[in-house]
């Protein structure tokens, strides 16, 4: 597969969008703000695009400013998923956060995701909770 990453790289709010709803079979109808919550709230960011330039693949890693990393809205477009692009990503984020002097990378997924998580990318379990807010 032919694919480029880039730290940090340009984020359209309606492609990124678009991609998610794809990659998560959900409705494409609201414009999440991703530029602005990507410049507030994260360490940093890995794109992957096509060779004609189509954003195909995405992860945000925010940081707790210490030694603490955490990976989120890790996503790949349908067309490229099982193409080894999701853990090129994940490594990239990885490399990325070890750079920033973080010593741990966290992930929440779903079971249905533990495959790609916990044997394709190295992550271990470990016992953690979760509180529904809404």
């Amino acid at each position: 597969m032919d694919f480029a990453l880039a730290l940090r790289g340009p984020v359209d709010d309606a492609v990124l969008s678009a991609l998610h709803a794809r990659a998560f079979a959900s409705s494409a109808e609201s414009v999440t703000p991703w530029s602005e919550r990507l410049a507030r709230h994260s360490l940093t960011w890995i794109t992957a695009t096509d060779p004609a330039g189509k954003l195909i693949g995405f992860v945000n890693v925010i940081g707790d400013g210490g030694q603490h990393a955490v990976l989120l809205d890790t996503v790949v477009d349908p067309a490229y998923q099982g193409q080894g692009l999701g853990r090129a990503l994940v490594a990239a984020a990885a490399d990325a956060a070890r750079d920033h002097g973080c010593e741990w990378l966290h992930v929440d997924f779903e079971a249905s995701r533990a495959r790609f998580y916990l044997d394709a990318c190295g992550f271990r379990t470990t016992a953690a909770g979760l509180l529904r807010l809404t």
